[in-house]
């Protein structure tokens, strides 16, 4: 199970961040490699992105699973982020293997960064099994 540790990239703005966090699987097994490496891709963007703060990514290769979490500086960092190339056309492409994906944002004081992988799953399976 790769991870790529979180990276800080920037220095918060403001006293609260912005957290994205991700689960994203693929169909199957033989999309595994190519989805890993567009991840890698996006996660080098998102590295060099105004207003990003930090990355993470975790692969569950055999589960056909990637987790992702981000923290920003605002919204607006976040979306400009996801409008911009590669990261437009790859989610483009990339959604034809999806199985499912699960995307949930919330706020945390800069100085709790980085956020642990435990709470990246609490908030995802809350999302999940609330659907809000």
């Amino acid at each position: 199970m790769p991870t790529v540790p979180w990276t800080r990239v920037g220095v918060p703005a403001h006293p609260e961040t912005l957290i994205m966090a991700s689960r994203l699987e693929v169909r199957s097994l033989r999309q595994v490699p190519g989805f890993l490496v567009a991840s890698l891709r996006l996660l080098r963007q998102a590295r060099q992105a105004p207003g990003a703060l930090g990355v993470s990514l975790k692969a569950e290769l055999l589960k056909r699973t990637f987790w992702t979490v981000s923290a920003w500086n605002d919204k607006a960092a976040v979306y400009a982020y996801s409008a911009a190339e590669p990261h437009k056309s790859t989610m483009r492409r990339q959604r034809a293997v999806m199985k499912e994906s699960t995307f949930v944002f919330w706020t945390l004081p800069a100085d709790q960064l980085p956020v642990a992988w435990d709470q990246v799953r609490e908030r995802i399976a809350h999302e999940r099994s609330t659907g809000s």
